[in-house]
């Protein structure tokens, strides 16, 4: 039936497809409708095949990544796509379209090997390579995304451990700079993402009403509230500023740039390592956060928008309750 079906030599699919097409309407068309139905979909399939196979991989992933921006994926998420996918493509050196599952199987355990990392690493890099390829599914790029087979990779449940109250009165005792305290303060008390807390300005934050207005994830805006340890302490810091920039946390030297995110990691891991306490870090004040919220009876519908998780499941990893209380529950309930 399908004469002229060498333009798509090499996709045995779409050939399937055209005689599918054409056997349907057969019944329905003359011969010179057929015929003429049979030179318009070969060459409408033919011409968005040659397009597509110009289509370096290079532009592929430049595509994808725009097309994450346009979502609204923070300039780190989208850095994390990039490296992972272009490291993938440097291994195996043949257009996205022909990559197999087997492949990127074969990948994924070399990379393993090679750098000895855990499960959570490869199942982090399975992701991201998995969203590539469903991208390019959805846009019609390929018929199907080889990572469909590849599933989640298990990882062991481990219960990440927050800062102790005790902890925290250390780390406030032992800041130097009315901005760090500031930091800690807001951190402990929001439970906001370190990249939500540089992007904050002065203007966005009410002292009066103690809350102030975050942009997380997608440019999604929120309101978080803070206590009025918080409160006393920013009030402090913004009074002493001297300079006109109007980001709330500036580097403490002239120029008196908006702070980065490096800034605060690097400002608390040596505050924390001074202090002999464990991997202190912004993202474990989010997560002592929401635990102290569950300890004390915030139901978790509120603790899930406050952190501004769109997933509740994501919440409940986040919550690990405190296993000390755990343990007063078992003693009052079962003893």
């Amino acid at each position: 039936m399908v004469k002229d079906a060498g333009i798509l030599r090499g996709d045995s699919s779409m050939e399937e497809k055209v005689v599918i097409i054409l056997n349907e309407m057969s019944e329905y068309l003359s011969i010179s409708q057929m015929k003429k139905l049979q030179e318009v979909i070969l060459k409408t399939f033919s011409e968005n095949e040659a397009k597509k196979q110009e289509i370096s991989n290079h532009d592929f992933l430049k595509m994808f990544l725009d097309a994450k921006k346009i979502e609204g994926c923070s300039e780190r998420t989208i850095q994390y796509y990039k490296v992972t996918v272009e490291h993938l493509l440097s291994k195996i050196e043949e257009s996205v379209r022909k990559i197999t599952t087997e492949e990127i199987r074969a990948y994924l355990a070399d990379y393993q090997k090679w750098n000895n990392c855990s499960n959570v690493t490869i199942d982090n890099i399975r992701r991201n390579i998995s969203s590539f390829f469903s991208w390019l599914e959805e846009e019609d790029y390929i018929l199907k995304s080889p990572m469909r087979r590849i599933h989640k990779i298990k990882t062991k449940t481990v219960v990440k451990s927050v800062i102790t109250d005790e902890g925290i009165e250390r780390l406030r005792d032992n800041c130097m700079e009315k901005r760090d305290l500031a930091i800690i303060d807001l951190l402990y008390s929001t439970g906001i993402r370190v990249g939500e807390l540089v992007n904050l300005n002065i203007d966005d934050i009410d002292l009066e009403g103690r809350e102030c207005i975050v942009y997380g994830k997608g440019d999604k805006e929120r309101r978080v509230y803070f206590d009025a340890k918080a409160k006393i302490h920013l009030k402090e810091y913004i009074e002493n500023r001297t300079d006109s920039n109007k980001a709330l946390f500036v580097t403490l030297d002239a120029p008196y740039d908006r702070l980065k995110i490096s800034g605060v990691e690097i400002r608390l891991r040596e505050l924390g390592r001074k202090l002999n306490l464990t991997r202190i870090h912004p993202h474990k004040f989010r997560r002592s956060m929401a635990t102290r919220a569950i300890d004390k009876g915030m139901p978790i519908e509120q603790v899930q928008k406050i952190l501004g998780h769109s997933q509740i499941d994501t919440t409940m990893q986040y919550a690990m309750v405190n296993q000390s209380n755990v343990k007063t529950a078992h003693q009052r309930y079962m003893s």
